[in-house]
């Protein structure tokens, strides 16, 4: 998948970094970077507290105004850096904002969620399911500890032989061609004609090798290890450029209940991860 349109996510507060970062992966993808400021508005009073409602919308007010400036400042940054791009605020209700999220992700290749939303994790939350679950795009997951690029030289597939897997492998199935290697992690996987096939792997080693990519599968064990563990350790000893994974294998509610690798993932990243749903 060739990549012209990258959508950037952020808030209005300690932004800088994620927008020259971004820059940055535009210009080496020779693409076209839309950012996208949200801010979400404070709930309205109610009960008792419903008599300070001029409090309310005069807060309101504030954080429009507070998006506007964020939003000047954004352009102006970007004009320094002479990129093609646009910059937009959005100043969404909290119950809506993942829908609001997902509809700008439409016109997007990908939504890029930057390391600066870590510090907002409601926001984080909303952008990162409404561009998985609203979309139909993926989603680039950056960290502070390593730079992103849409060119990785090594990268981890996550397989489990689901549809969720399946999508994402095919979405960067580009990438996988140019780059030097990449490894096929499957942990704990049974060998089943119903799962992953008598020798798990060696279905998906074949079809990304008819594509000429190089592919090296490793079956591993979690040795009472949770699986996102596994997966961000062997990306450290393999030199990950990317984690390539599908997201919500399970519903969204069995995940945050429960617990799961998505979850995982999304929560701590060790390295850039690619997701789709």
């Amino acid at each position: 998948m060739t990549y012209k349109t990258i959508l950037l996510v952020i808030d209005v507060d300690r932004h800088e970094n994620d927008l020259t970062a971004a820059a940055d992966l535009c210009t080496a993808a020779n693409a076209h970077l839309s950012v996208l400021l949200v801010k979400l508005a404070a709930p309205p009073p109610v009960g008792e507290f419903a008599a300070m409602s001029v409090a309310w919308l005069d807060e309101r007010a504030r954080d429009k105004e507070q998006l506007d400036k964020a939003v000047d400042e954004a352009r102006a940054t970007l004009n320094d850096l002479g990129i093609s791009f646009d910059a937009n605020g959005m100043y969404s209700e909290m119950a809506r904002a993942d829908d609001d999220v997902g509809e700008r992700a439409r016109y997007a290749d990908i939504t890029l969620i930057g390391a600066s939303l870590k510090m907002d994790s409601p926001l984080r939350a909303r952008a990162i399911d409404g561009a998985l679950f609203y979309s139909a795009r993926p989603v680039l997951l950056a960290t502070n500890r390593q730079s992103i690029t849409l060119r990785p030289k090594k990268i981890l597939l996550a397989w489990n032989s689901t549809m969720e897997a399946a999508r994402a492998a095919r979405e960067a199935l580009e990438m996988m061609e140019s780059a030097e290697e990449v490894n096929v992690v499957l942990v704990d996987p049974s060998a089943a004609s119903a799962k992953n096939g008598e020798e798990p792997g060696a279905d998906i080693a074949t079809y990304l090798a008819r594509h000429g990519i190089k592919v090296i599968v490793d079956r591993l064990p979690s040795a009472g290890r949770r699986v996102e563990e596994v997966l961000s350790q062997h990306a450290i000893d393999t030199s990950a450029d990317l984690i390539v994974m599908g997201a919500y294998g399970h519903t969204r509610l069995r995940e945050r209940v429960f617990g799961g690798v998505t979850k995982a993932m999304i929560e701590a990243p060790i390295v850039p991860v690619l997701m789709l749903h």
